[in-house]
């Protein structure tokens, strides 16, 4: 495990504080302070930049400062939306208003300070990543007296506190990220966002998927009646959420044990998924109830542990951090027979979710579309076809009755392959071109021909708009075809 000693961070990590002496017309003296932009605050906004190392100065101060000029970057005015940039210099006027609505934190005892300090895998001036034991929450909520969140300060030796930047559940297991500072926090939350983030969960299942590398697509939403507590599957109004899957080993046709690899970062998701699939994860009786419990000595605690992050570093080189089992996890690992030296061949970057590979399964999905409705005809006012389900593998059996009712629909008779032999009608002919041209390919407005007979003018009319006049013949008019 490495340590960090906050003595090696260099300079420009810190703003830089300057105080010199200034006066007013009125001839008072003040002290102003200047402050050269780190390179961690670069591209930050002005007010940012204060919440961040002036938290005692509010947001209405700044804006009044920004306002009447006070605040002056590389010596020009700035607004409170002004974007940073390292090296510059930024001057802040004397005084300001300090928040009396400040959280007072209580002091950490001995045992959480011993706590905070035995779950570091590694850190750097960056970031700190921890091994998250179960049982502990991320962050606090009704009824928790420790988590994650409280014991960061124990990692605040100098400069500001520590962040999350992501979340496991309480009963999960597993690698933590943790942003040293607040532009690294921003850097890291990008990469989450933007699905860069790689990360690789170990799960004992019960029953072993027919499918054994396969990828879950299942919208999920927050089940009503639980206070948001308790997600489920919602095909019409759930969140899309994609998840792969690959089976490592099994024991039997009881259990298995598989890796995980979310690609969309839904609240219990994984969970959800593989409870979906009839899969619970083993000891999750959130999801899987009863049936989420193996019998004879397997803990009953939840064995999901994040196993594995791969992420990009701000200092270039990408950060890879994987966190070892927790001692139930290594126990039912152990009685089931399974070796973590099976799962070591572990893919780090598939690149399922590129954006490469987004326009191929799009081209793909469109192909497949085509594919399935030709041959189809279809009146103006039908729609188009949907099939129902949703992907599992090779799809569901409904989506599959969708499909193949839409290709056994009826289609209206041809006008060419129901031709009698002989001379076609001229109505029948016309019907059956497309409305934007004639039978034969000539656009509309011109005059349709009826086999073997001359074209009377009654037979010519514009595409669009009012037919034209006739003029009276004295005799009667030929047959009319349809425009």
């Amino acid at each position: 495990m490495s340590k960090y000693d906050p003595n090696d961070a260099p300079a420009d990590k810190a703003p830089v504080e300057k105080s010199k002496a200034h006066k007013d017309k009125g001839g008072a003296s003040d002290n102003v302070r200047q402050f050269k932009i780190a390179d961690d605050d670069d591209g930050v906004r002005l007010d940012r930049w204060f919440k961040r190392h002036l938290a005692q100065v509010g947001f209405a101060t700044v804006s009044r400062w920004a306002r009447t000029g006070q605040i002056r970057v590389d010596g020009k005015r700035a607004k409170v939306d002004t974007h940073l940039a390292a090296g510059q210099t930024l001057r802040v006027p004397p005084g300001g208003d300090p928040k009396t609505d400040a959280p007072v934190r209580r002091p950490l005892t001995e045992e959480e300070l011993e706590l905070a300090d035995s779950m570091v895998l590694t850190q750097d001036r960056a970031a700190i990543v921890l091994n998250k034991p179960p049982g502990l929450a991320t962050q606090g909520g009704k009824g928790m007296t420790q988590h994650v969140d409280q014991l960061l300060d124990a990692y605040a030796t100098e400069g500001p506190r520590p962040r999350l930047v992501h979340r496991l559940d309480k009963d999960t297991s597993g690698v933590l990220l943790i942003a040293r500072t607040p532009g690294s926090a921003a850097y890291f939350s990008k990469r989450f966002s933007g699905r860069s983030a790689r990360k690789i969960y170990w799960a004992l299942v019960v029953g072993v998927p027919s499918i054994e590398d396969g990828m879950i697509e299942l919208p999920i939403s927050k089940q009503p009646g639980t206070g948001g507590e308790k997600m489920h599957v919602d095909v019409e109004g759930g969140q899309s959420a994609r998840t792969r899957y690959r089976v490592l080993d099994r024991a039997g046709n009881s259990a298995c044990w598989v890796e995980l690899h979310p690609l969309t970062g839904r609240t219990h998701q994984l969970r959800v998924h593989m409870a979906a699939i009839g899969h619970p994860i083993v000891g999750d009786g959130k999801y899987g109830g009863q049936d989420a419990f193996l019998t004879g000595s397997i803990s009953r605690k939840m064995h999901l542990h994040a196993r594995r992050l791969i992420i990009d570093h701000p200092d270039g080189t990408p950060l890879d951090v994987t966190a070892p089992l927790p001692e139930h996890f290594a126990m039912g690992m152990e009685q089931l027979g399974f070796d973590e030296a099976d799962g070591a061949d572990i893919p780090a970057l598939r690149g399922e979710d590129t954006r490469e590979d987004k326009k191929r399964l799009a081209k793909a999905h469109a192909k497949q579309f085509r594919k399935e409705r030709r041959g189809e005809r279809r009146s103006r006012g039908d729609g188009p076809v949907k099939s129902a389900g949703v992907k599992f593998g090779l799809g569901t059996a409904k989506a599959a009755a969708g499909r193949a009712a839409a290709a056994g629909k009826t289609a209206k008779p041809d006008a060419k392959s129901a031709k009698p032999a002989g001379k076609p009608p001229a109505r029948a002919a016309a019907h059956s071109a497309p409305r934007n041209e004639g039978p034969a390919g000539k656009p509309l407005g011109r005059t349709l021909r009826t086999a073997g007979k001359p074209a009377s003018r009654s037979e010519s009319r514009p595409a669009f708009g009012k037919p034209a006049p006739r003029k009276p013949t004295g005799r009667p008019s030929g047959p009319r075809g349809k425009s």
